[in-house]
């Protein structure tokens, strides 16, 4: 597990703000909103990046049925905020066996949820048909939202991305068919709206798709 910031679109070392930038910096990409160290799931992890969020932290609320919460990271500094949240939840695919899902909320050009769809990012642009209907709909904060299923994402996850919010909103399953869940109408909750029902979130192990 990473103890120190990282760069959301490569998870390269990067550099803090000081005499030569005022932004954190990445060797690669120049400045980004640094991803902060994943910590172990548990409530008050979710609470400290629901409390430094800018944008919105998404999860299927209620869970659906034998689902845990087994992560959140977080993109941003004190000084900025969260300008990116990927929540992480586990549990019985729809077809058998285990399944994962990330749903990554982010302002345009943070690159995390390209990084962990496994496509050039930073933001899904071209890779999503908007011109065609959307092969998912869901509630987000109450609101109808359709998404695109991602050309060109590894074949070993399902990939959707649309808009909530005038922001990006990513949802990635593993394996492949866990991507059925977005075609059940999924209902997503802003945990920055949730209150005292944030301490009722179950809690798994770590996903390892979080750390990647």
């Amino acid at each position: 597990m990473r103890g120190e910031p990282s760069c959301p679109k490569c998870g390269s070392r990067v550099r803090a703000p000081g005499l030569f930038a005022d932004t954190w910096q990445c060797g690669e990409h120049g400045a980004v909103h640094p991803l902060q160290p994943v910590l172990p799931p548990s409530v008050d992890a979710l609470a400290v990046v629901v409390g430094r969020a800018r944008v919105p932290v998404w999860m299927p609320w209620p869970l659906p049925v034998g689902w845990l919460f087994t992560g959140v990271a977080c993109a941003g500094d004190d000084r900025s905020g969260g300008r990116a949240t990927a929540v992480a939840c586990s549990g019985p695919a729809p077809l058998g066996g285990p399944g994962e899902l990330l749903l990554i909320a982010e302002e345009l050009g943070v690159g995390l949820g390209a990084r962990y769809a496994g496509i050039a990012g930073p933001d899904p642009g071209p890779a999503v048909r908007a011109d065609r209907p959307p092969q998912a709909k869901i509630l987000a904060a109450g609101h109808p939202t359709p998404l695109w299923q991602v050309e060109d994402a590894p074949e070993d996850r399902a990939v959707f991305a649309g808009e909530a919010c005038g922001l990006w909103l990513w949802a990635i399953a593993w394996p492949q068919e866990s991507g059925l869940l977005l075609h059940d109408e999924l209902v997503l909750t802003d945990l920055r709206d949730a209150g005292a029902e944030i301490d009722l979130v179950p809690c798994g192990a770590l996903s390892p798709r979080l750390i990647s």
